[in-house]
């Protein structure tokens, strides 16, 4: 709950630091006191909008701290750390509004955007007025209301977790399908690349080697005729092999006869048999080897040219296609792989679908169970506040088909104010006062449930009086037995229904320790039971107190207790 208010420099208020408790606190005041002001400072330190012109006339900023002791898990200690901040014990939420229009916003003296003040402010107080329709023109507020009070907000956040997990399988089916549909515009060419591929069959190195086949053979091919005719001159009729191995025969014989002459010759003839036998060898040897089929070189040539190709086709080189055939078959093997992929990621689309259907149903069976709570609820309370005729009904339209975060339930709150009439739209039906009735009444009845820890009611009796004032003075103070309420009012019953009254004060110029500088300044009082009587009896006189009206304020402040 608020603790401390401190206020510096802003528009009438100089100086001002406010202590608070639980329970019900009223403000009070004559038109113009600056009610308005107190409150305008107040939410300026929840971070609403800044503006130069709250900054006192002739200072360069004003200043507005709140001071909030909440418990350690409350959802604002969660918000400020979300957003980095250190926020162990009070809560201290301030705000610098420089006179250039610029602000500065804290919390617990760390410097935090105003987007983060308000983010934290908003799980702290909520602020309601009679013109202040917007926490009921939301219908996410009004589903809201609906689960706070059947205690749903477990099954909801289940509902928003099935949602996400619903929308990632979607998401992650989308993918897959779009990428297989590229991958199958490719895949005739990937299954006709491979088949071919597989077909050619080429090999690592293969390139190389029918190069070097070809040029073997087209050598080959230039010296075969040579290599045949040096060979005919061993092998023919008058190869010179046999005449001289004949010669070298007859001179053996006649060696004994002339050794010295004859041995020298003799042993050169041998050795000349045998360098013609070596050639006539190493001769048939090289036509062996020279010999070729005429048909390979056909299919030597064929061959390099169906591998250059391919590879001229696909865009690289021969040696790299038979890696290329690799990865055709395995983006092929991929593309099965796809798409059995795709088959698990819809089977889990539809699991994620039955899970959130399944939850999402739960969850509006439960919201209609408690819309009809809530109503009859609301409904017990508008009699004392002069809605004799009214009734509040909660409408829930389920559209199962398009689900969202929240399940399946679009929420509005309905009224009927008078019998006879056509319900409609809680903002369009009721009046501004019947508007802030119905707010009231709502509050009560889930003050205890999605209510922030204080409450701030502007003016909600405006234009009302006698009973009805009355019974929202005894609403508020019902309220405020379990959170604490601030209420600015000008009815007397309310007024005498409070814990604590604080009266604001506008004093002029020369007449109090207020003023600064000869200028009007706002400040507040704390009442004691006798100023209570006083002001209260003001409230009910107005601008002349009579000794009927004190006694009146007597009575209001002995039944109000």
């Amino acid at each position: 709950m608020l603790v401390r208010l401190s206020i510096r420099d802003i528009v009438l208020i100089d100086r001002l630091d406010l202590e608070f408790a639980g329970g019900l606190t009223t403000l009070t005041g004559e038109t113009g006191a600056g009610k308005s002001i107190l409150l305008d400072a107040f939410v300026l330190a929840l971070g609403a909008r800044g503006d130069s012109a709250l900054v006192r006339a002739g200072k360069a900023q004003g200043q507005v701290s709140a001071v909030f002791d909440l418990s350690p898990d409350h959802p604002a200690h969660v918000a400020a750390r979300e957003f980095g901040l250190d926020t162990q014990g009070e809560l201290v939420l301030r705000r610098v509004q420089m006179s250039d229009g610029r602000t500065r916003a804290f919390v617990n003296d760390q410097p935090v955007s105003a987007q983060a003040l308000r983010a934290i402010g908003r799980e702290i107080v909520e602020i309601h007025c009679q013109h202040d329709e917007r926490a009921l023109i939301d219908p996410g507020a009004h589903r809201a209301y609906v689960d706070a009070h059947g205690g749903l907000e477990a099954k909801a956040e289940e509902v928003r977790a099935l949602h996400l997990a619903l929308q990632a399988a979607r998401q992650m089916f989308a993918e897959e399908e779009a990428r297989l549909a590229k991958a199958r515009t490719d895949a005739d060419y990937l299954r006709h690349a491979h088949a071919e591929l597989e077909t050619l069959a080429p090999a690592e190195g293969e390139e190389t080697a029918l190069a070097e086949r070809r040029q073997t053979i087209l050598r080959a091919e230039k010296v075969a005729g040579d290599l045949r005719d040096a060979f005919a001159a061993f092998s023919g009729d008058a190869a010179p092999a046999a005449e001289i191995a004949a010669a070298a025969r007859r001179l053996e014989r006649r060696v004994a006869q002339a050794p010295q002459l004859l041995e020298a010759s003799a042993r050169a003839l041998a050795s000349a048999i045998d360098a013609l036998g070596a050639a006539e060898q190493a001769l048939e040897q090289a036509l062996l080897e020279a010999a070729y089929d005429p048909g390979e070189l056909e299919r030597v040539e064929e061959r390099l040219f169906a591998l250059r190709a391919a590879a001229r086709k696909h865009q690289t080189g021969v040696d790299n296609l038979a890696q290329l055939a690799r990865r055709f078959a395995a983006d092929l093997e991929a593309l099965e792989a796809r798409e059995a992929r795709l088959v698990e990621l819809a089977q889990g689309v539809d699991v994620a679908t039955a899970a959130y259907d399944e939850a999402a149903s739960a969850l509006s069976q439960a919201r209609r169970a408690a819309a009809a709570r809530l109503d009859a609820l609301v409904d017990a309370e508008l009699k004392p506040l002069k809605l004799e005729g009214a009734h509040f009904e909660t409408e829930i339209w389920s559209d199962p088909h398009n689900g969202g975060p929240d399940g399946y339930d679009r929420v509005e709150f309905w009224v009927q104010t008078n019998p006879g009439e056509r319900p409609g739209p809680l903002t369009r039906v009721a009046s501004g006062g019947e508007l802030a009735r119905f707010m009231l009444a709502l509050k009560v009845v889930l003050a205890d449930r999605g209510s922030a820890p204080t409450l701030v009611f502007d003016e909600i009796d405006t234009g009302v009086g006698g009973a009805v004032a009355d019974a929202m003075g005894q609403r508020l103070a019902r309220l405020a037995s379990r959170v604490q309420v601030l209420a600015v009012t000008h009815a007397p019953q309310v007024a005498a229904r409070a814990g604590r009254h604080l009266r604001i004060v506008k004093t002029a110029a020369g007449k109090g320790a207020a003023v600064e500088d000869n200028r009007v300044a706002t400040s507040v009082a704390v009442l004691e039971q006798a100023e209570r009587r006083e002001e209260i009896a003001r409230m009910l006189a107005g601008a002349t107190v009579t000794d009927e009206a004190r006694a009146a304020a007597a009575r209001l402040l002995e039944g109000a207790g």
